[in-house]
């Protein structure tokens, strides 16, 4: 373990192989697997964890939101190829100039990186088509599948090297019946395109719950990104894998305050006795949001919960540390041992994704490997 002395997201290795070999586990040999490293690798460090899953364990594929992510990761030397979930027509260029494929789900953005393509004098570029079979974000419908074949056979520029869709609820069991729909929707999709392109593009449907929970609907590739940094969205798998990112920080001063005094901004917390207090360099300027001060958040303190009193400041918070024998400089946990991001989500009603990914780039990372 670490001497903590500032405030660090600790990014574990160890873990990420683990849940990377867990998940794979559950596909069958030769299922490619994508890892989804969007918004910063999912809080962590985008481009240490890509390096990590290239050159370590061999990852198929990466998937980024953004063009500008993928650039990014190009630009570090990440050379597996990356799918682009959600490219925008003004940088589509940028897409061809550091070799990212994009997701083509409409006819306007299918349009217009056909015609950047062909400006720029490319082949058979690989790009990925996105169907909607009912998540409706993204994608085009299964009644256009007979317009896309016919606008890709016209095409020499571009090559569809996958089609794809996304499952909308593929963790909530309750909904097993419209999960199903939309996986009988994407074969008889994909067995348009395979009847009638001369080649099979890669087939890929499902998330992390997909991977765990649809097995039939796997196809050539899975895709995760919450499992590959520790969870489950499932209590029964959450055991198997482990949180690969924890929040630390140290106690920069202890004080004792009066009955009757207040902590913090607008005096929101007025002590009814003598209480002890501990500030935390942290606030919500790095991801800790407001909604969790005034007792709704705690830390971990030696093994024991601090409620957070006050507002959450900018840049600090504070913390009730009454009956905690500790001292100033004491390791400080917002979310990993002895309370998982998923648990701290869950106060404010929210879920892991967003506490991790909230997680300001102005917190120091650091790597255990």
């Amino acid at each position: 373990m670490l001497h903590i002395q500032e405030s660090v997201l600790e990014i574990n290795f160890k873990a990420l192989k683990q849940n990377f070999e867990f998940l794979t586990s559950k596909t069958k040999s030769g299922t490619k697997i994508l890892a989804v490293v969007k918004a910063y690798g999912y809080g962590s460090d985008a481009i240490e964890i890509a390096k990590f899953l290239q050159d370590e364990l061999q990852i198929d594929y990466f998937a980024v939101a953004y063009i500008r992510e993928g650039a990014y990761l190009r630009a570090a030397g990440i050379t597996t190829p990356i799918l682009v979930l959600h490219p925008q027509i003004g940088n589509l260029k940028h897409a061809i100039a550091y070799n990212l494929e994009p997701s083509l789900y409409s006819d306007r953005i299918f349009t217009a990186f056909a015609k950047e393509a062909a400006k720029q004098g490319k082949k058979d570029y690989p790009v990925h088509i996105k169907f909607n079979t009912g998540l409706n974000r993204l994608g085009f419908f299964h009644t256009d599948t007979d317009f896309v074949i016919k606008k890709l056979k016209t095409l020499s520029q571009i090559k569809a090297v996958s089609i794809f869709s996304h499952l909308a609820a593929s963790e909530d069991l309750n909904e097993k019946e419209f999960t199903q729909n939309q996986i009988q929707l994407f074969k008889e999709i994909s067995a348009q395109f395979q009847k009638e392109l001369n080649y099979k593009p890669i087939l890929h449907m499902t998330n992390t719950s997909g991977i765990l929970n649809y097995p039939e609907a796997h196809f050539d590739m899975v895709r995760t990104g919450i499992g590959l940094y520790g969870f489950g969205n499932d209590p029964k798998y959450d055991k198997y894998l482990q949180p690969v990112a924890s929040l630390k920080s140290v106690i920069s001063q202890i004080h004792r305050i009066e009955k009757g005094e207040s902590v913090g901004y607008n005096r929101a917390f007025v002590a009814d006795d003598y209480v002890t207090i501990a500030t935390i360099p942290l606030g919500h300027a790095d991801g800790i949001s407001r909604q969790y001060g005034n007792g709704v958040g705690s830390v971990v303190i030696n093994g024991k919960l601090a409620p957070i009193v006050g507002n959450v400041c900018m840049d600090m918070l504070m913390v009730n540390i009454t009956g905690i024998r500790c001292n100033e400089g004491d390791e400080v946990i917002i979310f990993g041992e002895g309370q998982s991001a998923e648990a701290f989500a869950k106060k404010i009603n929210s879920i892991s994704y967003e506490i991790l990914t909230a997680v300001s780039q102005r917190v120091k990372r650091v790597f255990l490997r």
